[in-house]
């Protein structure tokens, strides 16, 4: 019995976090733009009574793609199915997915440039003539069999936009580009997330979370999760801008929201001095993926103006050797 207690308050806890996403555009914070078109199409296709057209959202991860999407099928009162582009292996995945819609529902693809080619081409004629072509048998007994789908609308999401075949990106009738929050905005998502959290962040603690959170709602999320563990540790009632400090310094992420992966990259690129340095290098030097400084490191870095990409490689700016104190040991980390 007592086990069975314990599954049971995981379970509710699980449920409790995913909550903290918005449900609606009221809660939802931040970007306004993509937020105020998108209400314009979502009203025009629900006074028409048809489908919203394909979306594709794209940016960097983390800055809400998926809870947008959660959003229309909420706005549009659809049904939403969620999937992974890598999870689409062949054509009767994709085919299994889409005769299973029905008439308005929505279909989300995370990482959407991870399909391949052969799924790519079943997957146009469904998004254009919403009709399905699949081929049954191989050689001359070869068939095609036509199947009608119900008008769906298709958003896909992805964190390398540049990946997409361009008959793919073509083939959506709205793209938008996500970008990263203010510090004003993530601490307003702070503030909300942590009354849900029933852990109140004062309004300095949310202010120091959102400014080391790299523009990014699920690293001030998380950062403010791990703020109040530190906070529940010590029987404190809300968490406090010292508090707030302490767990963040604790866990690694200084002021500028940089963490370990971050300084170590800039230091490589400052210490090459202006010389450009491939990402092969920089992957060999700092034993890490490719995939992971292009898609979690640099993005931040690039918008805020550390490192530049050049035909032939990634240099440090002036703004981080501004931040550097040059000559110094390996270990010395930024200016105040």
């Amino acid at each position: 019995m007592e086990r069975m207690v314990e599954i049971e308050r995981f379970e509710d806890e699980s449920t409790y976090e995913v909550s903290l996403r918005p449900s609606g555009w009221d809660e939802y914070i931040g970007q306004e733009k993509i937020k105020k078109n998108l209400k314009v199409f979502i009203e025009a296709s629900k006074k028409r009574d048809e489908a919203l057209d394909h979306i594709l959202f794209f940016g960097p991860p983390g800055l809400g793609k998926t809870t947008i999407a959660n959003i229309i099928s909420s706005e549009m009162h659809a049904n939403i199915k969620t999937t992974a582009a890598p999870m689409i292996e062949k054509a009767g995945d994709l085919a299994a997915l889409l005769t299973n819609i029905e008439e308005g529902d929505i279909l989300f693809i995370d990482e959407i440039h991870r399909m391949s080619p052969a799924i790519e081409e079943i997957l146009y004629p469904a998004m254009e003539d919403f009709r399905l072509d699949i081929i049954i048998g191989s050689g001359p007994a070869a068939q095609t069999v036509k199947i009608d789908l119900p008008r769906f609308t298709l958003i896909g999401a992805t964190t390398r936009a540049g990946m997409l075949s361009n008959p793919l990106r073509e083939r959506f009738g709205m793209h938008f580009r996500m970008q990263f929050y203010t510090p004003e905005e993530l601490a307003q998502i702070v503030t909300q997330a942590s009354y849900k959290l029933e852990k109140v962040a004062q309004k300095e603690a949310a202010t120091e979370i959102a400014r080391r959170s790299r523009g990014t709602p699920r690293i001030a999320l998380r950062l403010l999760k791990r703020v109040r563990d530190f906070a529940e540790v010590l029987d404190e009632e809300e968490i406090s801008l010292e508090r707030a400090k302490y767990a963040l310094d604790q866990l690694g992420v200084n002021n500028l929201g940089f963490d370990e992966q971050d300084i170590q990259l800039l230091e490589l690129l400052v210490g090459a001095k202006n010389r450009p340095m491939g990402l092969s290098t920089i992957s060999a030097a700092l034993s890490e993926d490719e995939g992971t400084i292009e898609d979690v490191l640099e993005p931040y870095l690039i918008a805020n103006g550390y490192i530049e990409r050049t035909a032939r490689g990634r240099i440090a700016t002036q703004k981080s050797y501004e931040h550097f104190k040059l000559g110094g040991d390996r270990g010395g980390l930024f200016d105040e």
